[in-house]
């Protein structure tokens, strides 16, 4: 008996769907600007990756020489 009423203060489905329409604008400009922040996170995180990789090459070829003499 109370669980409708609750329900019923969130839940909105309009007559006129054209009231949807800024709702999915709204959506869409989230999802792409979401999807373009993961491109920039995973293009900045190979970089970063392939300058650890050097860094580290750098350092092996560095103690290298060092164990032999």
């Amino acid at each position: 008996m109370f669980q409708p009423m609750v329900l019923s203060l969130f839940l909105y489905f309009p007559e006129d769907k054209s009231e949807y329409i800024p709702a999915a604008i709204t959506l869409l400009i989230f999802i792409i600007g979401a999807l373009l922040t993961m491109r920039i996170i995973i293009s900045v995180s190979k970089r970063e990756a392939q300058k650890a990789k050097e860094l580290e090459d750098q350092l092996k070829n560095q103690q290298t020489p060092q164990r032999n003499s």
